[in-house]
C-alpha cells in the first residue's frame, strides 16, 4: 500500500457586506481551482446558517458561535488537503482574528464595497427591510462592520 501525504490546504475567507460579491467572487474562484484539478470546496454562510449553523441568531454571541463553527469545519478540510474558500460576512475584527488563530494557512480576502452599492444590489431585499427596522442586528445599518486593517487580498 502506497499512502503519500496530501498537502495542507489553503482557507480562503472573504469577508464584506452583505451584497459585496463574497458568494459570487468565491464561487468563481473555486470552479476555477475545481477546473484544473485542485480540490476546492466553497463554504457559504448563507447556506451554513441553513445547516450547521442553523438556529443561531445575529446577536454578537450568535455571530461568534457561527464563525467558530465554520473556522472549524475549514481546518477539518484544510488539513485534508482541500482549498477551502469562505463566504462570510464575519462582522468583528476579533472574529476574523480568531479564525487566524486557529486556521493554518488562512487568507483574509476583504471584498470592498461601498454600503450604498450593497444597497443598490439588495436582491433579498434586507437592507430595506433593516432600513425600516424590521431585521435587527443588520451588518452595516444596525451592526458595525469592523473594516479589515490589513487584509492579506482586497478586491
Amino acid at each position: 500500500m502506497n499512502i503519500r501525504q496530501e498537502e495542507k490546504g489553503t482557507v480562503l475567507w472573504f469577508t464584506g457586506l452583505s451584497g459585496a460579491g463574497k458568494t459570487t467572487t468565491a464561487r468563481y474562484v473555486a470552479n476555477e481551482l475545481l477546473q484544473q484539478g485542485v480540490r476546492a470546496e466553497l463554504l457559504d454562510g448563507d447556506e451554513l446558517r441553513e445547516t450547521i449553523c442553523k438556529g443561531l441568531g445575529f446577536s454578537r454571541e450568535e455571530r461568534f458561535e457561527n464563525i467558530i463553527r465554520i473556522a472549524y469545519v475549514s481546518k477539518l478540510l484544510a488539513r485534508n488537503g482541500v482549498h477551502v474558500l469562505v463566504s462570510a460576512i464575519t462582522p468583528y475584527a476579533e472574529m476574523r482574528d480568531y479564525a487566524r488563530q486557529e486556521i493554518p494557512g488562512f487568507v483574509e480576502v476583504y471584498v470592498k464595497c461601498p454600503l450604498e452599492e450593497c444597497e443598490r444590489r439588495d436582491v433579498k431585499g434586507l437592507y430595506a427591510k433593516a432600513r425600516r427596522g424590521e431585521v435587527k442586528h443588520f451588518t452595516g445599518i444596525s451592526d458595525p462592520y469592523d473594516i479589515p486593517s490589513d487584509p492579506d487580498i482586497t478586491i
